[in-house]
């Protein structure tokens, strides 16, 4: 009984799966239909266990439970009816431990390859490795980091993560129109992310475009970076441009750090732009309730291209009502904003007030 089903190489007949899958199952079907007992504890666990040695090694549920079913067949062809439902009690339950053994291997093996997938990303967006290393698992994700590549983040109401609605109808979007391209979308602290080859800016437009729509949110695209640390470098520009946009109060739904190099720039020296924030503006604070009234007319000005009856409309004002804080304006800082000198130094000192977060915080 013992030798029924096995072919000549140890493997099981016609399906190629090993024979050590099967020990000790005869046995059991035989003292089972002899005594009409149930699996012991350790046959139970003996079932998962190579229920779960057959997952890790490749063999499909599938095949295992079919040639289970063959060897009961052939087991005890002269069984009585009694003996036969024995017969089939103890199959159920082994079928039964086969497979519970081979969903736990599974799932461990989808929980690992998931841990290993974040401390890739994390490891890619923060420049934490060693970019050799990096670029040796970047391959198994997809990513050849030996060319340059840029990131998109795309942030909205929600926080996103790998199985929300929104991450799920942009991944198929993407694979949709490119399929197995060299790109990876993943999330981060609650942003969607895509990382793509510099050469191929129709998939970051695409993401924006998804993205945008799954979400009602804003995104960014950093500039394309070489090398390893290009990702880190492209995803730090564009989490840069987000917060350049809610402190600007940008309105732009899709934003491209290349398009606002002008903000580091300013801010690169940032003590002097304190200094200046202070000199310019801080004579504000003389104004009956501060100086955060006169602050948001001059941002109104500034927005609507220095045009006053525009800006007047923004703020829900009469166009006298606003000339008459742009002389109060005039009168507490000594800037005339009708003088193009004097009107690029407010200009720049409200750009720095609004990056500082002026006068919220103090300089």
């Amino acid at each position: 009984m013992a030798g029924q089903g096995k072919g000549h190489t140890g493997q099981i007949a016609d399906q190629g799966i090993p024979t050590d899958y099967l020990d000790g199952y005869a046995r059991i079907l035989a003292e089972t239909c002899a005594t009409g007992r149930r699996l012991t504890r350790d046959e139970l666990e003996s079932r998962r266990a190579l229920g779960g040695r057959a997952a890790a090694a490749g063999h499909s549920l599938r095949t295992l439970v079919q040639q289970h079913l063959a060897t009961a067949r052939t087991a005890c062809p002269d069984l009585p009816r009694a003996s036969f439902d024995h017969l089939l009690a103890t199959v159920g339950q082994v079928i039964d431990a086969l497979a519970e053994g081979h969903e736990r291997a599974q799932l461990l093996a989808v929980r690992q390859e998931e841990a290993s997938r974040r401390e890739f990303i994390d490891d890619l967006l923060y420049g934490r490795s060693d970019p050799g290393n990096l670029v040796e698992r970047s391959e198994r994700f997809g990513l050849l980091l030996s060319h340059a590549h840029a990131v998109a983040v795309a942030k909205g109401p929600d926080a996103y993560d790998d199985a929300h609605p929104a991450t799920q109808r942009v991944r198929q979007a993407l694979f949709g129109r490119f399929g197995n391209r060299r790109i990876l979308t993943t999330t981060k602290d609650g942003r969607l992310i895509c990382v793509a080859p510099a050469d191929q800016d129709d998939v970051l437009r695409h993401f924006a475009q998804q993205a945008y729509a799954a979400t009602t949110g804003r995104v960014a695209i950093g500039r394309p970076h070489p090398g390893a640390g290009g990702v880190a470098h492209s995803y730090e520009e564009a989490l840069n441009a987000l917060d350049l946009a809610t402190r600007m109060n940008l309105e732009n739904r899709v934003l491209h750090a290349a398009d606002l190099l002008v903000f580091p720039v300013l801010m690169r020296d940032r003590q002097a732009m304190a200094d200046l924030v202070a000199r310019v503006l801080g004579p504000l604070r003389g104004s009956r309730g501060g100086p955060q009234s006169l602050l948001d007319t001059l941002i109104a000005y500034f927005d609507a291209g220095c045009v006053a009856a525009e800006a007047a409309r923004r703020l829900s004002l009469s166009v006298r009502a606003f000339t008459y804080r742009m002389e109060r304006v005039h009168q507490l800082t000594g800037a005339d904003p009708a003088d193009p000198v004097h009107r690029y130094t407010l200009q720049t000192a409200v750009i720095g007030a609004r990056l500082l977060d002026w006068p919220a915080k103090e300089l």
